[in-house]
């Protein structure tokens, strides 16, 4: 018997589709693993780095200005690839956020890369 996760879309500040999440785990659009969420909000990349937080919107932000880094996460185990829905509903009406504030996915979607990028990233630099 297969488990259904309860699947979250997470939109961008646009109100377009940006990540799907099966708590813990986030999935880009194709249903390929991107980060983790945890139980504090806090978002990590496939990889243990810091992206910023869920908001309740659900979007995933962070601070603009930010200088100092969290430390790296032990990265969880990697989950099966996500069957995305077929359909999500549509957002709802998102907060206005300032200008110190980053919309990840709509700013910058490279900070949840899948492990593979990430991979060949650490191999160009």
């Amino acid at each position: 018997m297969t488990v259904q996760r309860n699947i979250i879309p997470i939109y961008t500040s646009r109100g377009e589709l940006g990540a799907y999440l099966a708590f813990p785990y986030l999935f880009n659009k194709s249903g390929e693993w991107v980060g983790w969420v945890t139980k504090e909000r806090e978002v990590y990349s496939v990889v243990g780095t810091y992206v910023g937080w869920l908001s309740d919107d659900p979007r995933i932000l962070r601070n603009r200005g930010y200088v100092h880094e969290k430390p790296r996460l032990k990265v969880p185990p990697k989950p099966k690839p996500l069957r995305v829905p077929a359909s999500v509903p549509l957002p709802r009406l998102m907060s206005e956020i300032t200008y110190a504030t980053v919309d990840v996915l709509q700013e910058e979607p490279e900070r949840l890369s899948t492990i593979d990028h990430h991979e060949l990233k650490e191999d160009v630099e």
